[in-house]
This record gives C-alpha cells, sequence and structure tokens, in this order.
C-alpha cells in the first residue's frame, strides 16, 4: 500500500513539473527548491504514519490494489493468448497455402521458369 502511495506521490511530482503546454501564462509562484523538498519530506513521513491513524483504509486500499492486481493480470492473459492465438493461425494459413510470407509461390515458380535474355550491343551500330 506504500508503494502506490509513494508512486502517486512521484507521479504527481513529475506531472506538476511537465510543462502545460498552453499559450496562457500560467500564475507565477516563487518557491524555492529546498521549500519543496522539505514540504515533500514532510508528505512522506505523513503518509508513512497514515496506516496508524486509519487502519481501515489501509486494509481497503490493500484489498483493491489486489483485486486491480489480479484484473491487471486477467487482461494480460487475454491479450497473450489473442496474439498468441492470431500468430498460430497465421503460421498455419500460410502452411497451408504453400506460401514462405514474402514472394506467392506461383510468381516465384513464374519467374523461374521464364529465361530472360541477356543484353548485348548490337555489332551494326
Amino acid at each position: 500500500m506504500f508503494f502506490l502511495l509513494r508512486v502517486a506521490f512521484w507521479l504527481t511530482i513529475v506531472l506538476a513539473l511537465l510543462p502545460s503546454g498552453s499559450s496562457q501564462p500560467g500564475v507565477q509562484t516563487k518557491v524555492a527548491a529546498t521549500d519543496a523538498m522539505v514540504a515533500a519530506g514532510a508528505a512522506v513521513s505523513d503518509m508513512s504514519s497514515f496506516c496508524d491513524r486509519q487502519p481501515e483504509a489501509c486494509v481497503v486500499g490493500a484489498q483493491t490494489a489486489i483485486a486491480i492486481g489480479q484484473r491487471a493480470q486477467a487482461g494480460a492473459r487475454m491479450v497473450y493468448e489473442f496474439i498468441n492465438q492470431r500468430v498460430v493461425q497465421g503460421e498455419n494459413q500460410a502452411e497451408n497455402q504453400g506460401q514462405t510470407g514474402s514472394v506467392p509461390e506461383r510468381k516465384a515458380e513464374a519467374a523461374r521458369d521464364e529465361t530472360v535474355p541477356l543484353p548485348h550491343k548490337d555489332p551494326r551500330r
């Protein structure tokens, strides 16, 4: 649970430091780097004692994290099986059609059977 809080905190910091991309000037605030670090340290220490103050919230948060993790794992498994099934179907179709995947077989045979005359200079010219 603490890991999720830490990730959320640092993600917020990163998003806050990214440029906004708007053409309007934002509100100019003057915060020193040391003040920001002190505030971040206080927030981290406050989060570390959150489970002591709110044990029920930590239990519910842990259960939610487990449920989300299981859903993510099931979703990843579905995507893996879908991709694997498509790859196997593609291989089976290529084997059934007798193609290598780059050049269809009938075009390769036609090109092999044709004789192409070599260019030469006409002595009359």
